[in-house]
């Protein structure tokens, strides 16, 4: 995601459901089902991050699948997220 000088993030929308495919860095959702489950786009064992940013209001993240912390992200806010491929869990990044 971060090679060389210039950075370019893959950016999709998606209609946010309990179980999402991560197929882009930054991913913009709409609706308002909470978040279990972020099956990882780079596979192979890899650790890796990816940006989620609700558009129609808060949306939760909840910990019945992959994701270490439940939280709820403010509409419009970025909301990183880093995977560890030792735990194979997703780890949100502060909420302020």
């Amino acid at each position: 995601m971060f090679p060389g000088i210039t950075t370019k993030l893959s950016e999709t929308v998606v209609a946010s459901t309990t179980t999402i495919d991560v197929k882009a860095d930054l991913i913009r959702l709409t609706g308002s089902t909470a978040i279990a489950t972020l099956n990882p786009f780079f596979g192979g064992g890899f650790s890796g991050i990816c940006i989620l940013v609700p558009v129609d209001g808060t949306l939760g993240l909840l910990t019945t699948g992959n994701i270490a912390i439940a939280v709820t992200m403010a509409q419009k806010r970025a909301t990183v997220l880093v995977f560890s491929r030792a735990t194979g869990v997703w780890y949100p990044g502060a909420i302020s």
